[in-house]
């Protein structure tokens, strides 16, 4: 079954904690909805750029990509 990473980016000096930031909401917001997604994460990418994200199995995206509007996905490979 195919996995997609939901991803969303960060940009500028605080790119890294907003990014961190961010993934806390994702966590709470999986814990909220009863969801089976045990994949987040954030990544600093340099200085001023960062992402958080999440993945999830194929099917099940795009309620997920509607409710949370990732800047854009990627099919996960681990």
């Amino acid at each position: 079954m195919r996995k997609l990473k939901l991803i969303w980016d960060f940009h500028g000096p605080e790119a890294n904690k907003i990014a961190q930031h961010h993934e806390i909401h994702l966590k709470e917001y999986i814990q909220l909805e009863n969801l089976n997604i045990s994949i987040t994460g954030f990544e600093n990418l340099n200085d001023v750029h960062a992402i958080t994200f999440l993945v999830v199995e194929e099917h099940k995206m795009k309620p997920l990509r509607d409710a949370l509007k990732p800047h854009r996905g990627q099919v996960y490979s681990n």
